[in-house]
């Protein structure tokens, strides 16, 4: 039943390229062959950010053009459906650089305010459907406390970005990290401020060690 309700629902809305928006072909899977081959991929020391707190920090594609185009369609514009495709690259991508240095999976956490805004929060979307591509399971560990300016809205400044989310997360349950090794997911990382911060609170309430993984990478 639900292979035909999918093929149903493919015929009323042709899957789409969440990058180029154009329609997938016969065969292709998520990505149309083109994005496939021509995305800003990132590659060895490239697809890693250095970000405080975080022993490591990757991300399958660089933030610019069509990844920037499409992020900012699932984040400002209700493309929630992205997430499948995007979990799946961040997974592939966990897989190839993160493997076994983990046992739980979270995300940093929109604020109240933010989620009412928004309507979801597209870093969970994302933890959760690249946990699931992991076979694992995205667990809220971390609360948002206090509403911030967004992060995007400060540009490349890192002091500022800092600053802004300083004290801004707590953990929900700190007996549950006692001794764990984090995986942070989140969808960009320009200056890491906000993943820095998310390492930080986990580590201090008892993580052993938090490594992180973002859709994709901004800067050069």
């Amino acid at each position: 039943m639900n292979r035909l309700w999918e093929a149903a629902l493919d015929l009323l809305f042709p899957p789409k390229c969440p990058f180029c928006r154009a329609l997938l072909q016969k065969g292709e899977e998520g990505l149309c062959a083109s994005c496939r081959e021509h995305l800003p991929w990132l590659e060895g020391g490239g697809a890693e950010t250095a970000v405080d707190f975080l022993s490591l920090c990757v991300s399958p594609l660089r933030y610019r053009d069509l990844v920037r185009e499409s992020v900012h369609r699932y984040k400002f514009s209700g493309g929630t459906a992205y997430a499948a495709v995007y979990g799946r690259l961040v997974a592939d991508c966990v897989e190839e650089r993160l493997s076994g240095r983990f046992d739980l999976v979270t995300w940093p956490p929109l604020s109240r305010r933010r989620l009412r805004q928004r309507g979801y929060d597209q870093a969970k979307l994302l933890a959760q459907e690249a946990a699931r591509c992991l076979g694992a399971e995205a667990v809220p560990l971390l609360e948002k406390v206090r509403h911030t300016r967004a992060q995007s809205g400060l540009g490349g400044d890192s002091g500022a970005r800092r600053a802004n989310v300083l004290g801004a997360y707590r953990p929900l349950s700190p007996e549950a990290l006692t001794g764990k090794r984090v995986l942070l997911i989140d969808d960009v990382v320009t200056t890491g401020s906000t993943l820095s911060e998310c390492a930080r609170t986990l580590r201090t309430a008892g993580a052993a060690d938090v490594v992180g993984c973002a859709l994709a990478k901004a800067g050069k």
